[in-house]
């Protein structure tokens, strides 16, 4: 009898775990199955937007983040090509060329360390009907919103440490901001020497801080919208519960 009673126990108490469980397993897929609340809609988009910002300033701040990824290393301006194609064959010229790209790169790398408290003000200011575009829109929306609605603040916040990082001694002394200009500076001496007119070369007169702000924010908005591509096609993307209701639910419906 004992033996009886103690078994009706132990199945009464498998029976209520069973129910629990699959009471909680209910209430899940009952909220899975809700439509999505404005303020979930908005959650799932700041967190898509602040999950690629941080992960993509994180790769991008480190040592070689621009440098070693060829898809948005900074070479010399398009205008610099001529010099690129000849100033090697000057004295001491190559290694010239190569030690201003390193420390291009490197004045990106550094600068990009301060980004995050850029993005992380301008995401907070996403509406509802911002965040419901971006929602319905193509895969690059909320990168696009976001270049469109921020690029003027973060240039103006992001451009004096560009220049503080061109004007860093970085290596010998020798800013990247001085090396710009002994490169070019040796350039337009010859491109402006009798040879080098009747060569129909020109000068360079490009700004350099312009050029390296502009490179620097096209590759971090190019890592963004990577990983945006990603949290919308990739479940495996979805590091949160909110990231993983919006952008499933939106998966679904397409």
């Amino acid at each position: 009898m004992r033996t009886l009673k103690t078994s009706i126990f132990f199945i009464f108490l498998f029976v209520l775990n069973s129910c629990a469980e699959l009471t909680q397993m209910a209430k899940q897929v009952g909220a899975q199955n809700l439509p999505l609340t404005n303020a979930e809609i908005i959650a799932g988009l700041k967190d898509a937007l602040l999950v690629g910002a941080d992960s993509s300033i994180h790769r991008l701040s480190a040592v070689d983040g621009y440098l070693k990824d060829q898809a948005v290393k900074i070479l010399l301006p398009p205008e610099a090509k001529t010099i690129m194609d000849n100033v090697s064959k000057l004295p001491g010229g190559s290694k010239l060329v190569d030690d201003v790209i390193v420390r291009i790169n490197r004045a990106a790398e550094d600068a990009a360390k301060g980004a995050k408290p850029i993005f992380v003000n301008s995401v907070r200011e996403m509406t509802f009907a911002d965040g419901l575009q971006i929602l319905r829109g193509p895969d690059n929306a909320a990168t696009t919103y976001f270049k469109q609605k921020t690029s003027q603040q973060l240039g103006e916040l992001y451009r004096p440490k560009i220049r503080e990082s061109l004007n860093k001694n970085l290596v010998a002394g020798i800013s990247t901001q001085q090396s710009w200009n002994q490169l070019t500076t040796t350039w337009n001496k010859f491109a402006s020497s009798t040879v080098g007119k009747f060569a129909g070369y020109k000068t360079v007169d490009l700004k350099l801080e312009d050029y390296i702000l502009q490179k620097a924010l096209d590759g971090l908005f190019l890592k963004i919208e990577d990983r945006e591509k990603d949290i919308r096609h990739n479940a495996m993307a979805r590091v949160t519960d909110t990231l993983k209701r919006v952008f499933g639910s939106q998966t679904a419906a397409r």
